[in-house]
């Protein structure tokens, strides 16, 4: 944004706009009343009506036609009016001697020649300003550069053209009497440095006749002698130099050109004036100045039309286009400006009287409509206003044009309405009905004086000539210059439809901004009586006319003192007295200096200017003195002495009223008063009582109801007491809520400072309110004790605050203090800050005092605090040594991180003297603590290696397992620790490799699991073993190893064992239990699948069902299992005995194989469980090798071995097996080792129970080898049928219709019998097929009934249902195809 030049114009504050309500626009002078306290400091307000009111333009158009004034701005404003008055005086002086003015340029600008004579004057004059060489300052003070030798031209064009006018003004330059010859020393050399320097230029006026004449030029050269003894130069006397003698135009004296001062360098051509016709001239009194009437008569449309085309002409825009702040700046700049000569026209001061008001009147020639008919009454017409009731005007009998009846003013760009107020000092209001705005300023009544003292001051010139020029309206000042000494100025742009208000005595002008039409008049309200007096006083001195009687006036409202409103007769009563008392004095004064004759005169039934004192020009109306010689002129009491020369016997003493008839008038209206004035003074001696004398709230109150209850006026008493009491009021409530109230949300609002809420400076101006007031408040000695307090509160703060580390709970009661103070403490933000720093101190201090618990996040945290706390040195003291503490603990947390995390570890040593020199840091450090632990933990370790090396025994796996993972986790270098992680290396090879050898694919067990013997035996087979077990087994009489019931109590028991022969000694004891267990589950499993048993009730194999079709008995636990649930079809080997997958736990490698492992387990030099249960296998290997060659077989049979299925391999049979060799055939099966020894063993047995009874059938090897093929047809028919199992329970109807035709099939084949056998001796050769059981195994059963089972494919053979392991149920339910039938299928 650019800055303003110095010289541009600056507007001034704007005054204050009021936009009244509806109820407040009702009546114009209460609101005039109560807008007066604020409006009247500026002088001049702007009331905005409420939206809505807009009168109709009432003003006939087309007959108004006035003559405008002519108005030249530069001429207007005071200074360039004495600059341009002072430049005609220049100008007019060289005229007359023959000379033409032409102003100079310095810097290209013109000369301000009035401002370098004002300054050279005052610096002394040219001779002592040339003495001291002060032409340089005079250059700078009238604003030209320095260094430019702008001093030296300055003095060059002063010394040609102001030097010889302040030499004629001096007088000077007048020449002596006629008789003297000879000039003054001083002033011949004054003319002969002038005449040398031949400044002065001379020009010849083009158009004047040319009057000067040489002598000698048209006289006869006969009588030149006569000639020159008549005609001499008054200077010198002589009548030499002829050409040089000059005559002048005005009185016929003959001059020298070089004796006249300033001398001339050449004879003037054109008329030439003598000094003594030079100073005549120039000395004649200046023409008053004022404003030209135009030439020309306007209409207002012609108006309308030059306006426009002059502001659209002028700013080369349209006129509505124009800011009004380039109208104003423009406007003071044409102002001021000399060389720029612009004019405008204004007309002013139009009479609506002739023309008619902008305003509707009654009868008026604008026609209104019946919504417009409420502007006719309206309070605002200014037709109504001056004339309304609260008006003094009414009262006025004379129609005042301007003052009781509205002017028009109708205005265009730039035309200005210059400083003055209002006649009689009265109100005034203007109103602009259209048109662009009028910009207004003005100066509030108490500065009026202040005002014209600057303007005096600025241009005096002007005043000594017009003592009243401010009351001609022809004289403007720019509101900045008045603005820099001091006078308050305002401004305001009054817009169409708005009014401006100017109160008494306040100056105002302004100019307008374009075309419009305003209309004013004038009011007076009761306020404005004492200013009416006082104004009557101040035209006495000016010698100005009144515009009315002031006397009268107040004679008139007192003869109608019972109409009067109590408090307009008591100014009116109060004017009078003041009135009385000067009239008396008067008169008095009068009959002292001798005038006898008084007369009454009826001076209210005379024109104004038949009675205005012949002095000072006031109207007179109470008396007068006249004398006879002099009728028709009278002058007031004041001026006596003014009249004329006669002698007071013959001067008149006339009166309107003798002082009894003003008395009378007086005490009408002091009764009429009396009401008002008691209770005003009531009141105004409540208002002014001081101290003790103060009166309670409760007595203003009444005073206010007392006025309220008599109807009192509104005025400035009351007005006063009524602000005087809403003042105390709101005191009163203000006090009493800062002694309640508690400053309970101080934390909770986050500081925020209630509206409520004081400053103790705030609160301390407040008490001496309180004590300044005109009433009484009992909270004022209260709120006194609370602003000591709160003074004491703030001494002990400061104290606190200046404290270098003060303590927290002093502070806290101190805030805890302030709660009481409701008032608004510019310490507690300190506090608080203090409080912060204090608690902060108080947090390190403590995290000090722990250095377990000062870890870097706390510091960290600690030091974040800090920088939020406002700068203390304590703080920052503490901050540095956090700071540095912070430092050194990150570097050592950041040089034990590393040595912690290298790779590979660093030595016990390296660490072992890091965490020597960390130990001197004062902090809680993890890392750090980590570094000490690593070294205490590497120190033990060690030791503890070294204990277990010099212990001499084998150490167990677990102990070095534990270890090395302990080593491991340390994070330093040992030694020790890669031998021992070799070490596991080697053992887990170990166990691999044994597992390899031992343990079966995709098995489940352990390698400890299948090296040891069973914990428990037939445990694994049954969901349900647990709930069964004592059921199905018997109990062992021989009590348990107490803590060996499972794999992990016999890992714990071997890990435990001191040394391998106590974990032999374990695993032997086990060994025992083993073989116990198998016993018991042999004997069970035998007995339950005796031929007596139900085998629907039997649940065999791992699925736990019934048997059914071709079965496998294990060898050892000799229970049965459906082969297709267990037989690995893989597996065609029938030489080795068959174990169940319960009893076959391992791979059972060769002895060679375990006798490597062995070897290799010794070589490892560690005890692990594995390898201890691998000992025992050994052991137990060979021990069985060396008994099982010394026990010969022996066989017992007592009868077939029999059982209630079929089974499809051999199987030892127990019936007369010895006991001794069962459990030697049991103990070899339980070896997990191969041995050629069991296998022989086996065969053996199996051989011995082979061999064919005296009374059984025996089956050659071919018929084996036909039951092994028919074995395995049979099973995969079995898995076709079992797959079918599931869709065939599902239909519940073909299982019934299969049930229908088995029984069908039953009775037609059986129908004598229930067995086929039963008829063979009847049959013939078909029927013996029938009767004999196909069945490869035929097991030859016996009994009454004999069930049989019909084969449903396409051989349709009788079975025993025993011998092919069906049951009656099954079937019932299912269909069964034989082993032969099975065959033929899969072939197809």
């Amino acid at each position: 944004m650019s800055q303003p030049r110095p010289d541009e114009f600056q507007p001034p504050p704007e005054c204050p706009v009021f936009e009244p309500s509806w109820e407040e626009f009702e009546d114009p002078f209460a609101f005039i009343n109560k807008i007066r306290p604020i409006a009247e400091k500026t002088g001049i307000c702007k009331v905005r009506p409420p939206p809505g009111w807009q009168p109709p333009f009432a003003c006939d158009v087309d007959r108004l036609h006035f003559v405008p004034r002519i108005q030249r701005l530069n001429e207007l404003e005071a200074q360039t009016r004495v600059k341009l008055n002072f430049l005609d005086q220049i100008a007019k002086f060289w005229d007359l001697q023959g000379c033409a003015l032409k102003i100079p340029h310095v810097e290209r600008k013109i000369l301000d020649l009035y401002k370098l004579n004002k300054l050279v004057a005052d610096e002394g004059g040219f001779d002592l300003v040339c003495q001291d060489r002060r032409w340089t300052k005079i250059a700078v003070q009238m604003g030209f550069a320095p260094g430019k030798a702008i001093g030296s031209h300055l003095r060059g064009h002063y010394e040609r053209i102001l030097y010889p006018y302040n030499l004629f003004q001096s007088g000077a330059n007048l020449l002596v009497s006629r008789v003297t010859l000879h000039l003054h020393p001083s002033v011949k050399s004054v003319s002969t440095r002038l005449h040398c320097s031949g400044l002065v230029e001379h020009e010849l006026g083009e158009n004047r006749p040319n009057l000067r004449r040489r002598m000698g030029s048209f006289v006869n050269q006969v009588f030149v002698v006569l000639q020159v003894d008549l005609v001499v130069c008054l200077v010198c006397g002589s009548g030499g130099d002829e050409e040089r003698l000059l005559l002048c135009d005005g009185c016929d004296d003959s001059y020298h050109t070089f004796c006249l001062i300033p001398p001339l360098s050449d004879v003037p051509r054109g008329d030439w004036r003598c000094p003594r016709c030079l100073a005549q001239e120039c000395n004649k009194p200046h023409e008053a100045f004022g404003f030209e009437q135009a030439y020309r008569d306007y209409s207002l449309r012609a108006f309308g039309q030059m306006a426009d085309a002059f502001k659209s002409d002028y700013f080369n825009m349209p006129v509505h286009m124009v800011p009004t702040e380039l109208v104003e700046k423009e406007f003071w700049r044409l102002v001021g400006a000399i060389d720029e000569d612009v004019t405008v026209e204004y007309g002013a001061d139009i009479a609506s009287k002739e023309f008619g008001s902008g305003f509707p009147i009654p009868n008026g020639r604008l026609k209104v409509t019946a919504a417009d008919e409420k502007y006719l009454s309206c309070g605002w017409n200014l037709n109504n206003l001056a004339m309304m009731n609260p008006s003094i005007l009414t009262h006025v009998t004379a129609d005042i044009c301007g003052m009781t009846l509205p002017w028009l003013y109708v205005g265009m760009c730039f035309s200005s309405f210059c400083w003055h107020i209002e006649d009689h000092w009265s109100y005034s209001i203007n109103y602009l009905h259209w048109g662009e705005p009028k910009t207004w300023y003005g100066a509030p009544g108490f500065a009026a004086e202040q005002l014209e003292e600057v303007m005096k001051k600025l241009a005096p010139e002007l005043f000594e000539s017009q003592p009243d020029l401010l009351h001609q309206l022809v004289t403007i000042m720019n509101p900045n210059t008045l603005m820099a000494y001091g006078v308050p100025i305002y401004r305001t742009n009054q817009c169409a439809g708005e009014f401006v208000v100017t109160f008494p005595r306040a100056y105002h002008s302004g100019f307008n901004q374009g075309f419009n039409f305003a209309e004013a008049v004038n009011f007076c309200t009761v306020d404005w009586m004492p200013l009416g007096r006082q104004c009557v006083d101040h035209y006495r001195m000016l010698h100005r006319y009144n515009v009315f009687s002031h006397d009268e006036m107040v004679c008139n409202m007192a003869s109608k003192a019972g109409t009067l409103d109590v408090v307009l007769a008591s100014a009116v009563h109060k004017d009078m007295v003041a009135m009385i008392r000067e009239e008396q004095d008067l008169r008095d004064k009068t009959t002292k200096m001798g005038v006898r004759h008084v007369k009454e005169a009826k001076y209210d039934h005379l024109q104004d200017d038949e009675r205005q004192c012949a002095k000072c020009r006031t109207t007179c109306y109470l008396s007068a003195i006249t004398c006879r010689c002099s009728p028709g002129v009278l002058v007031c009491l004041h001026h006596i002495d003014d009249l004329c020369s006669c002698h007071m016997d013959d001067y008149t003493l006339n009166y309107r009223y003798t002082l009894d008839e003003l008395l009378p008038m007086m005490s009408a209206v002091r009764w009429r008063a009396e009401l008002y004035d008691d209770w005003a003074a009531r009141v105004a001696e409540t208002l002014e009582a001081k101290l003790e004398k103060k009166k309670g709230l409760p007595v203003f109150r009444s005073l206010l109801s007392e006025s309220e209850e008599k109807l009192f006026p509104e005025n400035d008493l009351l007005r006063r007491l009524r602000l005087v009491t809403q003042d105390a009021e709101k005191c009163s409530s203000v006090a009493q809520q800062l002694l309640n109230g508690k400053r309970q949300t101080r934390y909770r609002c986050g500081g925020v400072k209630s509206r409520s809420q004081l400053t103790v400076e705030e609160l301390s101006s407040f008490v001496r309110q309180l004590y300044n007031l005109s009433c009484s408040l009992p909270q004022a000695p209260m709120l006194k004790e609370l602003l000591n307090r709160i003074e004491d509160f703030q001494q002990h703060s400061e104290k606190v605050l200046t404290d270098e580390v003060p303590g927290v709970m002093e502070i806290q009661s101190l805030l805890d203090v302030s709660f009481d103070f409701d008032v608004e403490l510019p310490e507690l933000p300190r506090l608080r800050a203090r409080l912060e720093q204090a608690r902060w101190l108080e947090a390190v201090q403590q995290a000090g005092g722990r250095p377990a618990a000062l870890t870097l996040e706390t510091m960290r945290r600690l030091i974040d605090q800090g920088v939020g706390l406002p700068p203390h040195p304590s703080v920052e003291k503490a901050m540095a040594r956090l700071q540095e503490l912070l430092t050194v603990s990150e570097h050592w947390e950041d040089e034990a991180s590393g040595l912690l995390a290298s790779r590979p570890p660093h030595s016990i040593e390296t660490l072992s003297a890091a965490a020597e020199r960390l130990s001197g840091v004062v902090a809680h450090l993890p890392t750090c603590l980590l570094l000490s632990d690593a070294v205490r933990a590497a120190r033990s370790w060690l030791q503890e290696a070294e204990q277990l090396q010099a212990s001499g025994c084998v150490p167990r796996v677990n102990s070095l397992s534990d270890l090395v993972l302990r080593g491991r986790a340390v994070q330093v270098h040992l030694e020790p620790l890669d031998r021992l992680e070799a070490l596991m290396v080697d053992v887990q090879t170990w166990k691999e490799s044994a597992a390899a050898a031992f343990l079966q694919k995709d098995s489940a067990l352990t390698l400890l699991e299948v090296l040891s013997p069973r914990c428990e035996v037939g445990s694994d087979r049954s969901p349900k073993r647990k709930s069964k077990k004592g059921k199905e087994f018997p109990k062992s009489n021989k009590k348990k190893t107490p803590g060996l019931n499972t794999l992990t109590d016999v890992e714990r028991a071997l890990s435990e064992s001191r040394d391998s022969a106590s974990a032999m000694e374990t695993l032997v004891e086990l060994r025992l239990r083993e073989l116990e267990s198998f016993s018991n589950l042999r004997a069970a499993n035998e007995s339950k699948l005796l031929p007596t048993a139900d085998c629907m009730d039997l649940k065999v194999c791992v699925c736990q069902k019934p048997p059914m079709g071709a079965m496998l008995q294990c060898e050892l636990c000799r229970d049965a299992f459906h082969s297709l649930c267990v037989r690995d079809t893989s597996d065609s080997c029938n030489s080795q005995p068959w174990l169940c997958p319960h009893c076959r736990r391992s791979e059972k490698p060769p002895l060679t194989k375990v006798l490597s492992l062995h070897s290799a387990l010794r070589r490892l030099g560690a005890r692990l469980p594995e390898g201890d249960a691998l000992n025992h296998v050994v052991q137990t290997t060979i021990d069985w090798q060396h008994r099982a060659p010394s026990l010969t077989p022996e066989w017992n049979r007592t009868g077939p071995a029999q059982t209630v299925f079929y089974t499809e391999q051999r199987c030892i049979p127990l019936q007369g097996l010895s006991g001794e060799l069962e459990e030697l055939m049991v103990e070899g099966l339980l070896l997990q080792v191969s041995l050629p020894e069991v296998q022989s063993l086996y065969h053996t047995l199996l051989d011995r129970a082979s061999d064919p009874p005296t009374d059984g059938r025996m089956s050659s090897p071919q018929d084996e080898s036909t039951d092994k093929h028919v074995s395995e047809k049979k099973a995969k028919r079995h898995l076709e049928k079992e797959e079918l199992d599931a869709e065939r329970r599902l239909k519940e109807k073909k299982l019934s219709h299969k049930r229908q035709k088995m029984n069908k099939k039953k009775l037609q084949r059986r129908p004598t019998s229930t067995s086929p056998r039963s008829d063979f001796s009847q049959s013939d050769d078909s029927d013996e097929e029938m009767a004999v059981c196909p069945a490869e195994r035929c097991q030859l059963p016996e009994g009454e009934e004999v069930d049989w089972v019909q084969c449903d494919g396409s051989c349709n053979q009788w079975f025993h249902q025993v011998c092919v392991g069906m049951t009656t149920e099954m079937a019932e339910k299912d269909d069964y195809i034989c082993v032969t039938c099975s065959l033929r299928e899969d072939r197809k």
